[in-house]
């Protein structure tokens, strides 16, 4: 086999990532899937789409090893196949940042212009959490925060903002997060916290970018078996 045939074969299997990728909804399923693992209906739900179309997009990006898939009973659920696949929707975002100039006018318009503070970085979060200045507050679905959470953070799922308001300290300034730097749920957060006059900024990325740099994460799960643990000390 010649030197050029073998060539052809190794980058046609690579266009097989571009292929499965080369859909907005299907980029959206692996940003979602970074948070925790999803059945079918429930993927279809966030994407407001059939189910017939969400199945279809999750195949895609199966048979291409993006995603991989479990049985539990009468559901499937699909979660990322490697945190390679979380990186490389991560390179993709920073390129269309950098070079299409449409995303930067729509990050200003949408994001910039609706918040008069400037967002925390991870360093500063991380140094804050640490000496107990901020709550940390995780705005995701609760069955996000479940799978997987910035240590130390309360869930307060967005829509309960202004029905669970008594439950934040009003000493401390609030560090609401969501799912990634293009989630609108940290904002609308931020928006409804100040509005109650509460000291409110949202950390600049999400969970999973959190979670890729190797800061301090938890389950709902590690929690609980921490708090068991302090009960039977005491």
């Amino acid at each position: 086999m010649g030197n050029r045939k073998i060539k052809d074969q190794i980058y046609e299997q690579f266009s097989r990532i571009g292929k499965a990728i080369a859909s907005p909804q299907r980029l959206e399923i692996i940003d979602l899937l970074a948070q925790g693992e999803r059945t079918v209906e429930g993927v279809a739900s966030e994407l407001s789409v059939p189910v017939a179309n969400a199945s279809h997009h999750l195949q895609a990006l199966r048979a291409a090893r993006l995603v991989e898939a479990r049985k539990e009973g009468t559901f499937v659920y699909y979660r990322l196949a490697d945190p390679d696949v979380f990186e490389l929707t991560r390179i993709i975002h920073t390129l269309g940042e950098h070079h299409l100039a449409e995303v930067d006018r729509i990050v200003h318009t949408y994001f910039d212009a609706r918040d008069e503070f400037e967002p925390v970085g991870r360093d500063e979060l991380l140094k804050r959490v640490r000496t107990g200045e901020v709550i940390l507050l995780d705005v995701r679905p609760s069955e996000e925060y479940r799978s997987g959470h910035i240590k130390g953070a309360i869930s307060i799922p967005v829509e309960q903002i202004e029905e669970r308001l008594a439950e934040l300290p009003t000493k401390k300034e609030i560090v609401a997060y969501c799912r990634g730097p293009y989630c609108v749920m940290a904002l609308q957060a931020v928006e409804a916290l100040r509005a109650h006059r509460r000291a409110a900024r949202r950390l600049v990325d999400g969970f999973p970018e959190w979670r890729a740099a190797g800061l301090p994460i938890e389950t709902t799960q590690d929690s609980t078996q921490a708090n068991t643990k302090k009960e039977r000390k005491r």
